[in-house]
């Protein structure tokens, strides 16, 4: 695939919406807003951003392309619109996910379980992919958007955004992700459950009090810039320091201490060396900007 980037000041590109999904995408616009940082803007505002069956296979499509994009070092995921997201398009998908094919019921227990697979890999790209993630989310993130904003590296929130756990009022325990990364999102089991079993709004103060969100922000225009500042400051990072950071960051949360020390020490007895260490400490010592450091692409 090829990313079709628009020519626009950083400031205009993360305030205003694009004018719709970038080709060969329908549910999402793909965008370069600065050098270096890819912004997914997920476009389906006429529908409240609801995920229906073609968003699945365009997110994983979408983020395999950024993870082997030498140009792309941080990426801020956002939605179109005043709602971020309302969750599973249940009037695309239902027939999915009520009718699987199958001639019996361990033959339709199968085809489910793949479904099931294929639809958690839409989040699990983007916590696979080397590339940090900011994700922004203004109004409403109700279901899946929860499940989609767990998977992400760095939150921020609008001032009205709530989010809600929305599967038990629907009948079903979450299952792409929510009940998997939420308590290590937020850190209180207690909380994780309270949310995931009541089906409660959480509202914007709270996601920050519990720490779901790093800042909440007044306005969807502040937030995006916000976000497109946290992206330039990451980009402007070695690759090789930050994304050797992502991946042992998300390791060292699904193993033990002296299990990811290990891995740590592994993983840095190659990356350790690397020109970007130098050109790190020249510019500390010299007081340059790391913007000014022309690392290479990884």
């Amino acid at each position: 695939i090829t990313f079709i980037y628009r020519v626009r000041s950083c400031r205009e590109k993360m305030t205003m919406s694009a004018s719709g999904p970038t080709p060969p995408f329908t549910t999402l616009s793909i965008s370069q807003p600065a050098t270096h940082v890819t912004h997914v803007e997920l476009h389906r505002p006429q529908k409240y951003n609801s995920m229906n069956k073609v968003f699945w296979s365009e997110m994983v499509e979408c983020f395999n392309q950024i993870a082997e994009d030498p140009e792309c070092r941080a990426v801020v995921f956002s939605a179109a619109g005043k709602i971020f997201t309302s969750g599973v398009d249940i009037m695309d998908m239902a027939g999915e996910i009520l009718s699987p094919d199958g001639d019996d019921t361990a033959r339709k227990s199968w085809q489910t379980r793949h479904i099931i697979i294929k639809h958690q890999k839409t989040f699990s790209v983007i916590e696979k992919c080397p590339k940090p993630v900011v994700v922004a989310v203004q109004g409403p993130c109700i279901g899946a958007g929860v499940d989609l904003i767990t998977a992400c590296d760095i939150r921020l929130c609008t001032k009205d955004a709530w989010f809600q756990v929305k599967e038990v009022d629907v009948g079903l325990a979450a299952d792409v992700g929510t009940l998997q990364r939420l308590p290590s999102a937020i850190g209180s089991r207690s909380l994780v459950n309270e949310l995931a079993l009541t089906a409660r709004k959480m509202f914007s103060d709270e996601a920050m009090s519990c720490g779901l969100v790093s800042r909440v922000l007044p306005d969807k225009e502040t937030m995006l810039t916000a976000a497109m500042e946290i992206a330039v400051e990451i980009a402007a990072r070695s690759p090789v320091a930050v994304q050797g950071t992502k991946i042992n960051l998300v390791y060292s949360r699904d193993h033990s201490v002296s299990e990811s020390l290990d891995y740590m020490a592994t993983w840095n007895m190659s990356m350790l060396q690397t020109n970007d260490l130098m050109k790190s400490a020249q510019a500390a010592m010299e007081k340059k900007n790391l913007k000014d450091v022309p690392f290479s692409n990884l």
